[in-house]
């Protein structure tokens, strides 16, 4: 015993250590970094709106795909989706995502400031 902890080894060699609780926020950690892969939308002009769960450690986000115009459009509709919604988000990777399943909020945004949107997924 080192430094007030236990050591052991597996089967295979690998050796084990430090405290129950380091070792689960160490899994936690990895799990977190596995996000799941994103499936690219059509780019026909409709902007889509859908809930996402998971990689995200139970948390709910819609993420909003197909906002025409660039990175200055976005960003713009971002920020009044986000005082639409009361909520936060953020822009990553060409994608809004707003916090929390604000879909049906946010589809009724759109359609009032007239892009062309539908609900994806489930």
């Amino acid at each position: 015993m080192r430094d007030g902890r236990t050591v052991w080894s597996d089967e295979r060699g690998g050796q084990i250590g430090g405290s129950p609780s380091k070792q689960k926020r160490q899994q936690k950690k990895q799990k977190q970094n596995k996000q799941a892969p994103r499936k690219d939308f059509p780019k026909d002009g409709v902007v889509r709106v859908q809930r996402e769960k998971g990689g995200r450690g139970g948390k709910t986000v819609t993420v909003v795909a197909g906002v025409p115009g660039g990175a200055a459009a976005q960003e713009a509709l971002l920020k009044d989706l986000k005082k639409v919604c009361g909520c936060g988000g953020a822009l990553k990777g060409g994608l809004l995502e707003i916090q929390g399943d604000q879909r049906d909020r946010i589809l009724e945004h759109l359609l009032k400031e007239g892009f062309q949107a539908k609900a994806a997924g489930g």
